[in-house]
């Protein structure tokens, strides 16, 4: 998987209970694999289709990084899904807990909003980086 994005938590990121808020670890995985789906799809225009279910596993608290990583799932004809776990990360051991995981598709869009296909150039890019990970 590829570390997409690595953000600190600070006290105004705690829910009730101190732990790192589950919207703001979301919108952090938003945010972050959008960014990535951009960058292996070569266009700004990739939405949010849909998030799977999201397993928080662990807390994260004050203080740690939230390190957030990724890889490619499937590709279709106008979308790509990606795996994405947020860890955190612990500064002072180096160690790494995952604390959500989770599925999340997006879609190329036209400047109407409406999907449009991926060039086969990047389904054949995703493709072999998926292929990749099940060799590798």
């Amino acid at each position: 998987m590829e570390l997409i994005s690595t953000h600190p938590v600070k006290k105004s990121d705690l829910g009730f209970h101190g732990n790192l808020f589950g919207g703001k670890a979301l919108a952090w995985i938003d945010a972050s694999a959008v960014s990535y789906a951009m960058q292996l799809c070569d266009t700004p225009r990739m939405v949010t289709l849909s998030i799977d279910s999201c397993l928080f596993e662990k807390p994260a608290r004050e203080g740690q990084l939230v390190k957030i990583y990724a890889k490619p799932h499937s590709v279709g004809n106008t979308s790509v899904t990606f795996y994405v776990e947020a860890r955190a990360h612990n500064v002072y051991t180096g160690d790494q807990k995952t604390i959500v995981k989770t599925n999340i598709k997006f879609v190329r869009i036209d400047e109407d909003g409406n999907a449009i296909p991926l060039s086969e150039r990047v389904k054949l890019k995703i493709n072999n980086l998926i292929k990749n990970q099940t060799n590798g």
